[in-house]
Order: C-alpha cells, then structure tokens, then sequence
C-alpha cells in the first residue's frame, strides 16, 4: 500500500516538478560559441547578473568555441529540456552552417525550440587606410579591381563564415573578378588587410569600429538593408556600390532544448526581454552597429525557414564546403 500510495504521488506531483523553473538554487547557463571579448560573449556576459537577480538563481555563462558555432549548439540541444542551459545562437549557426557542413551534430530545426530573435548584426566593407588611400568609396575601389582582373584578393575569417559569404554576395553582385583568400579568424584578417594582402574585408561592425576610429581602416558602406544608429554618416553598400537591395547580415536569437515545456520558454522570453531592454545592454549593443530585431517564437521559426534556402544559394555559389 505505502508503494502504491507513492507511486500515486509521484504520478501527481512528478510533472509539476519537473516543469518546476528555476530549480532554487540550482545555476542556469547561459551557452555560446563565442570567444572572450567578442559582440556575444560581452552581450551573455552583460545579462547574466541581471537575470541572476530576476530569476532569483545563479547564471553563468559559458562559452565552447569551435567548429563555427557547432560545439555550443551540440551542448545545448542535448541538455535537459527544463530551462537550465539558455543558448545564444545566430542564423550563421541555425542557417548557414548546415549547408557548408556535410554532417552537421545538430538539425538545427528539430533539436532546438526557439524563443526569441534579438538583434540583427551586419557588416562592414573595410579597406586599409595606410595601403589603399586611393580607395575613398566604393565605386573607385570596384574600378581599381577592375583594371587587374584575377591578380588581387579579399580577406574573410574563414571558409563559409558570415564575412566570406557577405563578400561572395558582393563579387557576384559586381561580378570583380577578384580571389577569397581564407583567414583563421576576423584578427588574422585584419593583418592581412593591413600589410596589404587583401583589397577588401567585409567585418562585424562591432570588432571593427575601433580601427575605424583609430583610423586604421576606412568603411565604405554596411552590408544591412538600412544605415544602423551606430554610424549614421555610413551608406549601405546597396547606397553605395549602386546594388539595389544588396543586404547580407546574420541575427542573433535565444534557443533552447526541444521539448522545453512553454511556460519554460515564456518565463525566459520574458526575462530575457527585460533584461536586453535595460539602458546600459541597448547602449552597448546598438553602439556595436547591431540594429534591434525583437521577436518571439514564431517569429524566429520563420526566420530560419526564410534563411535556410537564402544562404544554401549563397554557399553553393561561393563553393564554401567544410569537413
């Protein structure tokens, strides 16, 4: 009887415990696949003591980097589906990355349940200042490319990255005939577009707005539909390179494990809302470049299905393809 009677109990009180969030006590995470000091590492970093205090439990964060996103998703979509590991994910890792990995560890549709879109993060056409000083837009700079046809090169932090398929959208657009030369990383990059390896590096606003200010690069337009608050001096590249409706740009969204119970999801929503619209995270976020992209569930689901095919397109013309 005393079996029976607890096993009744369980049956009761088991699902109301389980959706029990958060666990007193016990640390959400927050998972990226960020380094240190990068847009989304300083943005998990920024909200966490403010959803500490919220959600009344610990957050930490945590970063795995690697494998262009893919190690943090693989974390976070074989955690417990109870709202105790948060993940900061982009389109690039939703929605390019399956089509440049053959293997994916992840299906970034069936494993994961969105909550949230946050903010959409374009980027910049930077040239050399010291190397390039004819290259005063972007006009001249496609001229001067255009008198020596398959002798030059642009910079991107690697194969398939965001700044490889911004600039892969671009010399199809213009047709440059102009070579992809693969760094390992955005820093790498830059060197080469400084000792004059690269014509050109398409960057996120927020790692290149120091050069830019310290003069070190010129910015000749922004990959975003819109000129961002940020640098409202900046065309698009649509404005100026003469490419009407140019606009390539990765989001950034909250996921967590499928099969999160929705009011799981809600309180996060919520709390993650909040804590995003508090003055010193809109300062600092927009003053990256980053535009505001606020939208829930659904409205991240269709994104991705709207990006899926888009950057499939975009990676088979570039050739992009990793192991």
């Amino acid at each position: 009887m005393r079996r029976l009677a607890l096993a009744l109990l369980l049956m009761l009180t088991g699902p109301a415990l389980a959706q029990e969030f958060p666990i007193p006590g016990r640390p959400i995470t927050l998972m990226g696949g960020f380094a240190a000091g990068t847009p989304g590492d300083v943005y998990l970093r920024l909200i966490a003591p403010i959803l500490s205090q919220s959600l009344g439990v610990p957050v930490v964060v945590e970063a795995r980097v690697g494998a262009t996103g893919n190690l943090a998703m693989e974390a976070l979509a074989r955690a417990a589906p109870d709202g105790h590991m948060v993940g900061l994910v982009t389109s690039g890792q939703l929605t390019i990355n399956p089509a440049i990995f053959p293997r994916m560890p992840v299906d970034t549709v069936q494993d994961l349940a969105p909550v949230m879109t946050l903010f959409d993060a374009p980027n910049v056409l930077a040239v050399s200042t010291a190397q390039r000083p004819g290259y005063t837009d972007c006009r001249a700079m496609m001229a001067a490319i255009r008198a020596r046809p398959g002798q030059l090169n642009y910079a991107s932090s690697g194969s398939g990255a965001s700044t490889h398929l911004a600039a892969a959208q671009f010399v199809a657009a213009t047709g440059l005939d102009i070579l992809h030369v693969p760094y390992r990383g955005g820093p790498a990059a830059m060197i080469g577009l400084y000792q004059g390896d690269a014509e050109f590096f398409f960057y996120q606003t927020g790692p290149v707005l120091e050069d830019w200010r310290a003069g070190r690069v010129r910015l000749l337009g922004i990959t975003a539909a819109n000129r961002v608050p940020a640098l409202p001096e900046l065309p698009t590249i649509a404005e100026a390179c003469g490419l009407p409706g140019f606009r390539s740009s990765v989001w950034w969204g909250i996921a967590l494990p499928a099969r999160t119970p929705e009011p799981v999801i809600a309180r996060l929503r919520t709390a993650i809302g909040e804590a995003t619209a508090t003055p010193e995270i809109q300062e600092r976020v927009l003053g990256m470049g980053f535009t505001l992209m606020p939208g829930g569930a659904e409205a991240m689901r269709a994104a991705i299905a709207r990006d899926l095919p888009r950057w499939a397109a975009v990676v088979k013309a570039s050739g992009a393809r990793l192991e």
